[in-house]
């Protein structure tokens, strides 16, 4: 293997180990002015595309200790990698594929689960993970506030009882 594309290699490596997620999509047909768009609405995201050689993506993907990608490599790939959550990032994607008809998903990794195009554009429709967050933690507190309630009903209705018998006797 060549020097630069053993550079390459360990570039897209490093990669993909720094991001919890990647989305490989084929950005034929896409012109400049519509990739740079792409990128330029990834950002927002704190997400990247780049553009890739097949052969030096499966190089990558091995070395990196994801398995093997038996033929799932075909056509112009780029690579989408982020810091933060997937699921704003596959919005964006699934928004411009809406858009421009282009790039086209072909498959996804979070962590080391891979996802087909369907799960990844499901991801799409979820909210923010700050949202789901909060969500879940409203629902495990539900029970809480309600047992609370529970717990203050009988001495609440003890002290007005005892209210009324002392304005009553008053």
């Amino acid at each position: 293997m060549r020097a630069e594309k053993k550079s390459l290699t360990q570039e897209y490596i490093a990669r993909l180990n720094a991001s919890p997620f990647f989305l490989v999509v084929d950005y034929r047909g896409l012109n400049v002015a519509q990739f740079k768009e792409l990128r330029s609405r990834l950002r927002k995201t704190k997400a990247e595309a780049h553009v890739v050689k097949n052969s030096v993506f499966r190089i990558a993907f091995q070395e990196a200790g994801l398995g093997e990608l038996a033929g799932a490599l075909s056509g112009q790939l780029a690579v989408v990698t982020g810091q933060r959550d997937i699921s704003p990032t596959a919005k964006v994607i699934k928004t411009f594929q809406a858009e421009f008809e282009k790039p086209k998903v072909q498959f996804g990794y979070l962590g080391n689960q891979r996802l087909e195009k369907d799960a990844v554009l499901a991801l799409a429709d979820l909210p923010p993970l700050d949202v789901l967050r909060s969500k879940l933690m409203g629902v495990l507190q539900a029970p809480a506030s309600q047992l609370v309630r529970l717990l203050n009903t009988p001495a609440t209705q003890l002290a007005r009882v005892l209210q009324a018998r002392v304005e009553k006797g008053a």
